[in-house]
């Protein structure tokens, strides 16, 4: 294997992003993944912070949403009020692809990035939604990135900080929420997608040298795995792109 889980975590979502697309990204794997989208498969698609940022040239890797790289030759310097005005715009949240991560997922996609245990006292606090639960309400569609742990896949999340599709088909429609919600999730072990009617997680590829049941070893919650195929490794264009152009200094990867 001459690539890294990481490459190949930020190819696999930088392959689901569209010439169409207003990505709505933040630190770490996410933007590296919107970079490599850009300069890979999908050039026309726009790259947006939340910290008001629109259309970016990112010669270099933001290290955060707040690094004054972001602002280099953008269509737009705003900010964060006209940056989730803008997500929450019904002309424009249609095309909006949000990338977002987290410390639990469930069947049905929902988010805890706020506490493991109880709120009250728990074992351990985050520093909660920041964005994430907006953008998880009002954009058409989400990537999620996970590590693939029992601890992280559960049957119950010990918070809810970010909707999915909350419990089932109707989930977002009774909650008064747009009617997108999360597309994939991206772990280190393959990629898992959301069922059109029940709205429930399966497997939908599987990286190289990974074998399904080693996935649901490392899930608290059974996923149909009938429909899933090997994912194609990342190319040697893809690398070469990934590795020189959009983060030549390592700084994700």
């Amino acid at each position: 294997m001459d690539y890294t889980l990481k490459e190949m975590m930020a190819i696999v979502a930088a392959r689901e992003i569209q010439n169409s697309d207003i990505v709505f990204c933040g630190t770490g794997i996410s933007m590296l993944a919107a970079m490599a989208a850009k300069n890979i498969n999908a050039p026309q698609s726009v790259i947006f912070f939340e910290t008001g940022a629109i259309d970016s040239e990112l010669e270099d890797l933001p290290l955060a949403v707040g690094d004054s790289r972001i602002m280099y030759h953008a269509s737009s310097n705003s900010g964060l009020l006209d940056a989730f005005a803008t997500m929450q715009n019904r002309f424009t949240c249609s095309h909006v692809v949000g990338i977002l991560g987290a410390a639990q997922i469930d069947i049905y996609g929902n988010l805890n990035s706020t506490v493991i245990g109880d709120y009250h006292g728990p074992d351990v606090r985050f520093s909660g939604s920041g964005g994430a639960c907006d953008v998880a309400s009002f954009v058409s569609r989400s990537i999620i990135f996970m590590k693939q742990e029992k601890r992280k896949f559960k049957k119950k999340l010990d918070y809810l900080t970010s909707p999915g599709y909350l419990d089932g088909p109707a989930g977002r429609k009774k909650a008064g929420l747009s009617e997108g919600g999360p597309d994939c999730v991206v772990t280190d072990m393959g990629m898992m997608a959301f069922d059109s009617e029940s709205k429930k997680m399966f497997l939908r590829g599987y990286y190289p040298g990974i074998i399904p049941e080693e996935i649901l070893q490392n899930m608290e919650f059974e996923i149909d795995v009938t429909r899933a195929e090997e994912i194609k490794p990342p190319s040697a264009n893809e690398l070469s792109l990934l590795r020189e152009k959009c983060d030549p200094h390592r700084l994700i990867l």
